[in-house]
């Protein structure tokens, strides 16, 4: 008679807890290093070089080297803001960024709304044409609408029956075609965001407005645009940043900003003072007064992103 020998089960082998390695609070750092080498590379030193020029008087005597550069603090600011052109300029670049951003925001979202109402062939047309628009170099979208809109061989002068009338003869017509253009190639960004914020709506949401009987209009303002919100305003201050440093546009359509400079906005000003009057410290300091206004925007702008995880 054979014995069967019953074994224990070998119980499993009790190892301590491992505890997470802790990193060093360096190393987050050390994996932006490059970046922000090249970073410090291609733009503290610009703007540092930008402001150090700014409080000096640097003019083509300073730099052929046949006068010294001397300090002078605030004096080109002060100047600068004593130029009553200078306010004219200003105030004509606000007026306008301001323009152009309420026209791209009005175009662009009424074509996300578009694009959700079309079916799919229409839809792909219209993204690809917008895409098109969007990747045309300024250069060469400005030097298309010019032609379009010439006196004397530009078609739509023909089509309106307008004759030999000179869009950029007049500053109110010179600045209504390049704020046509920049619509133009801004409006697909607004578009495509919009869109894509439109898309993760859920349906149920706007399937109960409608049988609630509320108009189209009344479920954008009601429903739709407070849920976008957090996406209309990264697209509205990404908006102002763009066009309130304006430049190929303006110079290539109006030939350097308009007859007696009537069409002039800040970056193109700063150009003609830095290169065209070699007054390199006026230009310069244009320039800081562009970059803190910019700066500003760009804080809110910043501020906003980290909201707008919150909130979504």
């Amino acid at each position: 008679m054979t014995t069967t020998q019953l074994t224990r089960p070998t119980e499993p082998v009790k190892t301590a807890p491992r505890t997470p390695r802790r990193t060093s609070p360096w190393t987050p750092w050390l994996y932006l290093l490059p970046a922000l080498a090249v970073l410090g590379g291609l733009l503290v030193y610009p703007v540092y070089q930008l402001g150090l020029i700014s409080f000096l008087e640097y003019t083509q005597a300073q730099v052929s080297g046949g006068e010294p550069t001397s300090f002078q603090g605030f004096a080109n600011y002060t100047a600068l803001f004593a130029d009553p052109q200078f306010r004219q300029v200003l105030l004509a670049t606000v007026v306008f960024a301001a323009a152009c951003v309420v026209s791209t925001l009005v175009v662009g979202c009424s074509l996300a709304v578009l694009l959700t109402r079309v079916r799919a062939l229409p839809r792909l047309v219209l993204m690809l044409a917008a895409l098109g628009a969007w990747a045309t170099p300024a250069v060469t979208g400005s030097t298309v609408w010019v032609f379009l809109f010439d006196p004397d061989f530009g078609p739509v002068n023909r089509l309106l029956g307008l004759g030999d009338l000179s869009w950029t003869y007049g500053r109110y017509s010179a600045f209504a075609l390049v704020l046509l253009e920049v619509v133009w190639c801004s409006f697909p960004f607004v578009m495509v965001t919009v869109y894509a914020g439109i898309r993760a709506i859920p349906a149920e949401v706007l399937e109960a407005a409608a049988l609630d009987g509320a108009s189209q209009w009344r479920i954008w303002r009601s429903v739709t645009a407070p849920v976008l919100r957090p996406i209309l305003v990264v697209v509205t201050i990404q908006s102002i940043i763009w066009d309130f440093k304006l430049f190929t546009q303006i110079y290539v359509m109006t030939n350097g900003g308009g007859i007696a400079g009537q069409n002039l906005v800040l970056n193109v000003y700063a150009y003609q003072k830095a290169f065209a009057s070699s007054q390199y410290s006026l230009g310069s300091a244009i320039g800081v007064v562009m970059l803190l206004i910019l700066l500003a925007v760009t804080l809110v702008y910043l501020r906003l992103l980290r909201r707008q995880g919150e909130e979504l």
